[in-house]
């Protein structure tokens, strides 16, 4: 399978700031790449740090002025294995964090799925979160988490997935959330999936069924969105102005959420 996908962000830097990027492919995926930022059209300097499973951070220090990113790359085939398999991994995707509250939302847990596991408790609580919610643009604030969203029942990608993984934390499953390209989701956007330790491996579970989980490629990795956002800013005020993305793939596989798929 052959991937190609891009991003481009426009954005307004109002004050000095240190903008964060999490917009290139993870490198487990290995991609042919360009990354290329400028200032008011004139280049501006990145420098390139490795964040936790694969996730690569990008660093601009930014003056005043309008910065343009453009990022494109082509993956072709798939990652030997997803990262992040060993014990401690495993122990710290179990705990609450920030988004996926899965302390306050264990008596639902339990109650729901009661009984299952394994990939049969995957496929449970997707198409739970799947019915409960309705996938609404704009519905959700950034500070939002999985308690806000069931209790709203509706959010977009990030939302679902933060529910999915807090469900999944509060049965004693690891889950994270990951940044993903996905070619055939409609409206194109950067998207956001959980991956659950199941069977010994990592395996995604996207409770949107907005694009094949095959084909997607991984960005960036974490406890939930504040580890994968795809722009942070620091030390000042940049606005982000617009966002394209693209991600298309030779051919989309067929999905079936009841079938284990590794984010590969």
């Amino acid at each position: 399978m052959q991937r190609d996908v891009s991003a481009r962000l426009s954005l307004t830097v109002r004050s000095a700031a240190t903008l964060v990027l999490e917009v290139a492919v993870a490198h487990v995926h290995a991609p042919e790449e360009e990354l290329r930022v400028t200032l008011d059209g004139a280049p501006a300097p990145v420098r390139e740090t490795a964040g936790p499973h694969g996730t690569r951070l990008q660093v601009v220090a930014a003056p005043p002025g309008a910065l343009v990113v453009d990022y494109r790359a082509t993956v072709r085939g798939r990652a030997a294995a997803a990262p992040g398999d060993d014990e401690a991994d495993r122990l710290w995707f179990l705990r609450p964090s920030r988004y996926c509250e899965s302390d306050a939302l264990a008596p639902t847990a339990r109650a729901e799925f009661a009984g299952l596991d394994g990939p049969d408790l995957l496929a449970a609580v997707s198409s739970w979160v799947g019915t409960r919610l309705a996938y609404l643009p704009g519905s959700s604030r950034p500070t939002d988490g999985a308690v806000g969203t069931l209790l709203a029942r509706q959010g977009v990608c990030r939302d679902y997935a933060h529910l999915v993984v807090a469900l999944l934390r509060a049965l004693d499953v690891p889950a994270r959330v990951v940044a993903v390209y996905a070619p055939g989701l409609a409206p194109m956007d950067l998207h956001a999936v959980a991956e659950a330790w199941v069977d010994g491996a990592w395996h995604v579970v996207d409770a949107t069924t907005l694009a094949p989980r095959p084909a997607l490629v991984r960005v960036a990795t974490g406890r939930d969105a504040s580890d994968t956002a795809f722009l942070t800013v620091h030390g000042g005020v940049a606005v982000l102005d617009a966002l394209e993305v693209t991600a298309v793939a030779d051919a989309l596989p067929d999905d079936d959420v009841r079938r284990l798929v590794a984010l590969r």
